[in-house]
């Protein structure tokens, strides 16, 4: 249940509507911004909330209990503060929203009506339209241990151990030629061997996709020089000249775990699990039944 600040309900008790509604984000990349749908802008907690943005609300819905709180927002893309490249980019995926009712009379006079992150990001030509969850939706995410055959750790996270920082782990290239949206000619990575970053992370240093990153599909080292290829495409187009960090990529299998990392003792993976082939077999007068271990070395 919500307490309204003392000044805030004799605002309400008056019988004038002098409320407004006031959003802050938080991009993924730092960068903090505030927006009003009053028709001046307000301040308060360090932050500007611009008006006339071209930023507003759709119906707020809320429930009891550990159930999912929504609303959507919407903007212009051709207003200065949100572009259609930051959008692109992917700053605003994930983003931490606040939303507030507030006095525009005295800004101090306030209610913090919800908190989350933006999901769901729908765009046009001109507007974006963006779907903001609250904070309960994160209970509904996974998380525990997973029993598969390949390793579940992030490659360079604490538990694996890999320290990516060091330079037999990461690269620093520049674009010589654009093949096609998703594949280019580097040079930098001559050094390392064909497959080094596979499935490996592509940071964009320079570039209109700077701040931007991706993962690698397949890494080759032909004669001509190093060529990167990515799962997607950037969101912006590559040009010659735009440089990239890459860090070495894990397939999660024990195999290669043991070949490029030399890194066994971490390992979290299964390989010797039982797939479900196994648990929907049947006894066959040729097998052998006697409980013991599936893996023979």
């Amino acid at each position: 249940m919500r307490t309204l600040p003392q000044t805030l309900r004799d605002a309400l008790a008056t019988g004038c509507t002098t409320l407004a509604r006031c959003w802050s984000i938080v991009r993924t990349d730092g960068v903090v911004m505030g927006f009003t749908d009053h028709d001046r802008s307000l301040s308060f907690d360090g932050i500007t909330f611009e008006a006339s943005s071209g930023f507003n609300s759709a119906a707020i819905e809320s429930a009891t209990g550990l159930s999912v709180d929504t609303h959507t927002v919407s903007g212009a893309l051709s207003s200065e503060a949100i572009t259609d490249d930051d959008v692109e980019r992917g700053f605003y995926d994930g983003a931490e929203v606040k939303l507030w009712l507030v006095d525009w009379r005295d800004t101090d006079s306030r209610l913090l009506l919800s908190r989350g992150h933006i999901g769901e990001i729908r765009r046009g030509k001109l507007a974006f339209e963006a779907e903001v969850v609250s904070l309960s939706e994160r209970l509904n995410q996974p998380f525990g241990r997973a029993f598969i055959h390949g390793c579940d750790l992030r490659l360079g996270e604490a538990k694996c151990g890999i320290d990516l920082s060091l330079a037999i782990y990461r690269g620093t290239a520049v674009v010589l030629t654009v093949i096609d949206p998703q594949r280019v000619v580097v040079s930098g990575l001559e050094a390392f061997s064909r497959g080094w970053f596979d499935g490996g992370r592509l940071d964009w240093t320079s570039g209109a996709n700077a701040g931007v990153a991706g993962h690698v599909k397949t890494h080759l080292v032909p004669a001509s020089g190093a060529t990167v290829e990515l799962w997607l495409t950037p969101p912006l187009p590559v040009l010659a000249g735009d440089a990239f960090t890459v860090t070495a990529g894990c397939d999660k299998t024990k195999d290669i775990c043991i070949a490029k990392f030399s890194n066994l003792l971490n390992f979290r993976g299964f390989p010797h699990m039982p797939g479900d082939d196994w648990a929907a077999g049947y006894v066959n007068s040729g097998g052998q039944h006697d409980g013991g271990s599936l893996f023979r070395r």
